[in-house]
């Protein structure tokens, strides 16, 4: 029989999600929860909600105060007369409560809000495998099994209920009824890899505010990743007029100034994938942010790349466009005009500002692929 308190800790659970639901725009766009992320959960404040708490009655025997002391006499630091300073206020306070929730819930929130398809892993990542899992206790299994905790517990309450414990010789010896064995059960898991490669455009265009936009969806677009795979890896790429792989610090605090050569970039991450995450077995996601500034010449060579090797190997190849004030945004024209806004593998989305991540993050992963 499920107690009362479980069943009020299991409402205040649903409370929690339809809070995060509401507000889960709100988040996406200010990004509130980046700096609070630890390693699988997640701390969110939700205002306006009030944790049950006890409240205590005085059971016919007085209030708080009963002691020595006068009448009056204060029991804080403060004025010892009462004057304080200003007035009081007539409006009640707000109420933010911080709980933590796993990604992996996070996730399905987001999956739900924004109605994204489960993702069907390619080529030999839809084999399953059977993984154990130790979920429940049972009164019979193997001694090794044999969980010597809850058996001293069933022992103990046993004698208890008997009368045979005594306190002054606290001897615990269990009885085979009272032996307890951890017990498991087969879940099968899909033996997935997969490969986020992230390149951003760091050349003098790309501001600061860019850069936390970028921050902001990749957090995101990580969450329901990770849901889908068993396994994820990230890498990261920056460039201006010349590329390099980076890791994930570097990739969202590095200043630069220069031009823009996009195939820089593409160069390198061709030879990422070549000798690390062969496309047979690995599935690879790339996302591209820039504001879409790139030397003219270089558009004919990036465009050969992408078709030719980058688009074959590639579950999904997402380019973000970050409006700035100093770029032209040229780049997402030629990427439209090459290959049209319904290609299979590529997605565009123009991103104006923070206000736009939670419709991006949908175009990108709204494929399901």
């Amino acid at each position: 029989m499920v107690m009362k308190i479980d069943r009020d800790a299991s409402r205040f659970k649903q409370i929690v999600r339809g809070k995060i639901r509401e507000n889960l725009r709100k988040y996406v766009t200010h990004g509130e929860m980046i700096g609070r992320k630890g390693q699988d959960l997640v701390s969110i404040p939700l205002p306006q909600l009030d944790v049950p708490h006890f409240r205590y009655g005085q059971n016919g025997r007085g209030g708080v105060g009963q002691g020595e002391g006068e009448v009056g006499q204060p029991i804080a630091s403060g004025d010892p007369d009462g004057e304080g300073q200003g007035q009081a206020g007539s409006e009640s306070g707000q109420h933010v409560l911080e709980v933590d929730i796993s990604l992996e819930e996070l996730a399905a929130i987001l999956g739900d809000e924004l109605q994204l398809p489960r993702i069907e892993p390619k080529g030999k990542a839809n084999i399953e495998q059977d993984k154990v899992r130790y979920t429940s206790v049972k009164r019979i299994g193997p001694e090794s099994l044999r969980h010597k905790r809850r058996t001293y517990v069933e022992a103990l309450k046993r004698q208890l209920s008997e009368g045979t414990y005594r306190p002054a010789d606290p001897r615990v010896i269990p009885y085979k009824d009272d032996r307890r064995y951890r017990s498991w059960e087969s879940v099968p898991e899909p033996v997935a890899n997969a490969v986020i490669i992230y390149m951003m455009d760091v050349s003098g265009s790309m501001t600061d505010e860019q850069k936390e936009i970028v921050r902001t969806e990749s957090f995101w677009i990580d969450a329901w990743l990770r849901s889908q795979y068993q396994g994820l890896e990230r890498r990261y790429i920056i460039h201006d007029a010349a590329a390099k792989e980076v890791d994930e610090h570097t990739f969202y605090h590095t200043r630069e100034s220069g031009g823009t050569r996009i195939s820089s970039a593409y160069k390198v991450c061709q030879e990422l994938i070549k000798n690390n995450f062969d496309p047979a077995e690995w599935n690879i996601y790339c996302f591209q942010f820039s504001d879409g500034d790139n030397w003219g010449e270089d558009n004919r060579q990036s465009m050969g790349i992408l078709r030719e090797t980058l688009l074959p190997a590639c579950n999904l190849f997402c380019y973000g466009q970050v409006e700035s004030p100093y770029g032209s945004g040229e780049f997402y024209r030629v990427l439209e005009d090459a290959f049209g806004t319904e290609h299979e593998t590529l997605v565009l989305s123009e991103i104006e500002n923070k206000e736009g991540i939670y419709e991006s993050i949908k175009t990108f992963l709204g494929k399901g692929k």
